[in-house]
């Protein structure tokens, strides 16, 4: 004859989800804000160059990643706020906005990885520049930073990935002030008849003084 007997899991197979929850809401947070900070610097940086050729000769013509494309700096704003309502929302709301925040660090990485090799902004600055509106520029180089923001957009992207697999287990926004309203209400202090000023007080609290 087998006999079962119920056996309490050690504290440290218990404590395990725990620890979990709070090492990856460490690293979403780290990742989610340090990729949206990355990002968001990539895209005011220079991303391209190139030269248009005017009457007076060549004229050199440089780009932005806000002037390439808005869109990673965009999707930078929005996964930061998805970060910050992970913790504003419960259950199916959570993965709803961890999934946002997801698919916004995809997004950076598609726009930013295709915006590494765009000449568009440069040829519209060139048609500026020459009132030619089939100018194009010559000489066309590409920098790092398009890689750069992609890399931040990827940090997001974690952030997300990670919301969705342990944000359960993260506290809520909500659960501190759900407790603080369930504390019983402090009883009002005696008010001293002899005082005439507590029992005017009293009534302005809208209490009894005479405590009936």
């Amino acid at each position: 004859m087998e006999y079962v007997t119920a056996v309490p899991h050690p504290p440290s197979e218990a404590a395990a989800p725990v620890r979990s929850g709070r090492r990856s809401l460490a690293v979403a947070l780290l990742c989610g804000a340090l990729g949206a900070a990355v990002t968001l610097l990539a895209t005011r940086q220079r991303w391209a160059d190139g030269t248009a050729t005017v009457a007076g000769g060549a004229l050199p013509l440089t780009a932005k990643g806000s002037d390439v494309t808005g869109v990673p700096a965009a999707l930078a704003i929005v996964g930061l706020a998805a970060l910050v309502a992970v913790f504003a929302v419960r259950r199916a709301g959570r993965l709803v906005v961890a999934g946002l925040l997801a698919l916004s660090g995809a997004g950076i990485v598609v726009a930013a990885l295709a915006g590494a090799r765009d000449g568009s902004a440069l040829d519209e600055k060139a048609a500026q520049a020459t009132g030619d509106t089939s100018a194009t520029v010559t000489a066309l180089t590409h920098t790092g930073w398009p890689y750069v923001a992609a890399a931040g957009g990827a940090l997001i992207l974690l952030a997300g990935l990670l919301a969705l697999r342990y944000g359960r287990q993260w506290p809520a926004m909500s659960g501190r002030y759900e407790r603080g309203a369930d504390r019983p209400r402090r009883k009002a202090r005696p008010v001293d008849p002899e005082r005439p000023e507590e029992i005017w007080k009293a009534l302005d609290r809208g209490e009894d003084p005479t405590g009936v």
